[in-house]
């Protein structure tokens, strides 16, 4: 027989009723009998010859048995946590879930005797039991686990399963995403294809000869990318330290050191905004590769982020939040500048002047602000009037020098710089450039990333004497990219925040 939610018999009705605190006083007072009968509640081990997902396979495609005492069975031992439970006189119909699937079990009186059938009067919806017996087949078709003996693994003193049952409110899921998880188990899923698109990048960086590192999460100066840092503080050292708001100046000495191909998966922190595209910790990879620039880098992007999409979703189309999207190659390619013109319809590109580029920005309805300089300028109009268009896989390239205090200035144009960004789903999941190897050109940069701090910009870089010198002593032509997972797992399981794919989100404490 099919199991469903409990009836009358089963305490989860008195559950949905009464308050938690009352719950768990019912079910603490069930965790005592459990121990006066001698029977530990939280068992070490439980000996499995199967999991769930297993067991079902045997039986898929197998037609019904006549009879319930059928002997075509799978003699099993299986474990999970019971999800759903109905009591019928002397005979008892429950679910079972491990990680990947559930199963039917009935237990009866006749099969486990008088004490055991009594005794399981004490298990409840979230208890994780383990059962041995014969999995067969119903006459109704329906795959079951036949109990002769079964076993309380861990005893659930809160209504995980069934008072979240079908939990909906967000702040909840993200807070207590093991709720999520014992309610929503397609949650699971979305962590699995997660898991699985950063291992297959990973497994493609290193067939193109890529080596993995590790860089140091605490800097003595933030580094690497424009933003605001968290700051900590080292009791030896006495002294401040950064946990860092990207791995680049550490990775690009390791090209001065010697290396040609690094990459590194690993988390970041910036100490911004919370909304459904940003979280103060989140997880990116980046890579370096020596003599190359940026537009090899823009060929290999696309290749490696094909792959890594058509691997997980299964293919080169998918819908992201009901937008259909293509990975077909070769994907769009346009200069910042031009996707400007066409979508917002003004130039930014043939004034160099900042309240000229503030006029035409307010001219369509930007909003500027005093501390905003000109490469912010361009890059609030990009984010407002060009991103929304970018549903079809797309490289946006040649951005200002403004906006890229580490990237070489593109040959034939001191203004621009060799730097791309992909775009996939209207989501920027990646920046690149051609890598500033020029030891006085980067310092000029940084002093001005100084003025701009001065002036009150806090994402402003600083001026980090160490990589100065490391590039002094040399560093070859190269390119570099970083990618950001979260967005990109947003993209693999149609996802419409980043916190639906990080696990344990950052949430504003209660």
């Amino acid at each position: 027989m099919k199991s469903d939610n409990a009836n009358g018999h089963e305490p989860a009705e008195e559950e949905m009723r009464g308050g938690e605190a009352e719950l768990r006083r019912h079910r603490l007072a069930k965790l005592e009998r459990i121990r006066e009968r001698l029977d530990e509640p939280y068992k070490y081990a439980f000996h499995r010859s199967h999991v769930i997902a297993e067991a079902r396979r045997i039986f898929e495609g197998q037609e019904p048995q006549a009879t319930d005492e059928s002997p075509a069975a799978l003699p099993a031992q299986l474990a999970g946590r019971i999800v759903a439970r109905r009591i019928q006189g002397k005979s008892t119909f429950m679910d079972i879930r491990d990680e990947q699937a559930r199963i039917q079990v009935f237990l009866g009186w006749k099969q486990i005797g008088d004490d055991a059938y009594e005794a399981a009067k004490d298990l409840d919806i979230g208890d994780f039991i383990g059962v041995s017996g014969m999995v067969k087949r119903t006459r109704r078709g329906e795959i079951t686990l036949f109990a002769e003996r079964y076993e309380l693994l861990a005893k659930s003193l809160r209504p995980a399963a069934e008072k979240y049952h079908g939990l909906s409110n967000v702040e909840t899921r993200y807070r207590h995403r093991y709720l999520d998880m014992v309610a929503n188990p397609e949650v699971l899923d979305v962590f699995r294809k997660r898991v699985l698109m950063i291992q297959v990048m990973r497994e493609w960086l290193i067939a193109q000869n890529y080596l993995e590192v590790e860089t140091p999460m605490l800097h003595p100066i933030p580094g690497g990318a424009t933003a605001r840092p968290f700051i900590t503080h080292h009791n030896t050292f006495d002294h401040d330290f950064y946990l860092r708001v990207a791995p680049e100046l550490y990775l690009k000495k390791l090209l001065v050191g010697g290396f040609e191909r690094v990459f590194e998966i690993n988390r970041c922190f910036r100490n911004e905004g919370v909304d459904t595209k940003h979280n103060p910790e989140f997880t990116t990879m980046e890579l370096y590769e020596a003599y190359q620039d940026y537009m090899g880098l823009m060929e290999e992007t696309e290749e490696m982020l094909h792959h890594v999409i058509k691997s997980v979703v299964g293919g080169e189309t998918f819908v992201y939040q009901e937008r259909v999207v293509s990975i077909a190659r070769p994907w769009k390619r346009i200069a910042l500048f031009d996707a400007i013109r066409q979508y917002a319809g003004i130039d930014l590109e043939s004034t160099r002047n900042r309240e000229e580029a503030a006029k035409r920005a307010e001219s369509i309805g930007m909003e500027v602000t005093p501390e905003m300089g000109y490469g912010k300028i361009v890059d609030e109009v990009m984010s407002a009037c060009v991103q929304p268009h970018l549903v079809q896989p797309t490289f946006l390239y040649d951005y200002p020098i403004e906006l890229s205090p580490l990237a070489k200035k593109k040959r034939g144009n001191d203004a621009l710089t060799e730097r791309f960004q992909p775009f996939i789903a209207c989501l920027e999941v990646g920046n690149a450039f051609s890598e500033l190897n020029d030891p006085i050109d980067q310092r000029e940069r940084f002093e001005a990333q100084a003025a701009l701090r001065d002036a009150g910009d806090e994402e402003a870089q600083f001026l980090d004497e160490d990589f100065v010198m490391a590039l002094e002593v040399g560093m070859p032509p190269a390119a570099g990219l970083g990618i950001g997972l979260d967005r990109l797992a947003m993209i693999v399981t149609d996802s419409p925040s980043i916190r639906d794919v990080i696990l344990f989100p950052q949430l504003r404490p209660e």
